[in-house]
């Protein structure tokens, strides 16, 4: 038996969680200050408490060089542009964190290993991975936080009406429903044994 088609100008509502990009954004924009924090951090104590002379020579003192505002501005601009994949990866794919959580891990894993195709200090490379790690680290445990946060179940429909789980659509008033497709419960256009009915 055929099913009937749903009335002409019904919307159609989809089952997706709803995205509030607001507060993504806000917890992005934490994120990219705590990850600032961590490479500044990072440098500072390879620098000053472990005398490692990362991104610079160590007559360069403690903060180094503009090398270290670099770094920091790149793990600042890193977290803001997982920011962007993680809204993309929303709106667009199913089980969006577990795809944002590979693309950070492959990514952090890429950042960790290049300090070791340079030519400086074995030590220097070693404290530079282990900086980036944490960064990358710190990034992709806030943001799926912050995605988790920011999702909304899709919208409920009103009370005292019915919907059609078949079609996924918002309800209809029965006082104005047209006259030409019969109620769900009409038993001509019930499928028989679905469990649904």
């Amino acid at each position: 038996m055929t099913e009937p088609l749903p009335p002409a100008g019904r919307q159609y509502r989809s089952a997706r969680p709803r995205v509030d990009a607001g507060k993504l954004w806000s917890g992005g924009l934490a994120t990219a200050v705590v990850a600032a924090l961590i490479a500044l951090v990072g440098v500072l104590v390879c620098r000053w408490l472990f005398k490692i002379p990362v991104l610079a020579p160590q007559r360069d003192g403690t903060y180094g060089d503009a090398h270290t505002t670099a770094v920091v501005l790149l793990a600042a601009a890193a977290a803001l542009v997982a920011t962007g994949v993680a809204h993309l990866l929303l709106l667009s794919v199913p089980r969006p964190m577990t795809f944002f959580s590979w693309i950070i891990g492959l990514a952090t894993v890429l950042v960790v290993i290049f300090p070791f195709s340079t030519t400086a200090p074995l030590s220097a490379k070693a404290a530079t991975a282990i900086v980036s790690l944490i960064v990358g680290i710190a990034i992709g445990s806030l943001l799926n936080g912050v995605a988790a946060r920011a999702m909304r179940p899709p919208a409920a429909p009103a009370a005292g009406y019915r919907q059609d789980p078949r079609y996924d659509q918002p309800p209809v008033d029965p006082r104005y429903a047209d006259p030409r497709y019969p109620a769900q419960d009409d038993p001509r256009y019930q499928a028989p044994g679905d469990p649904r009915y």
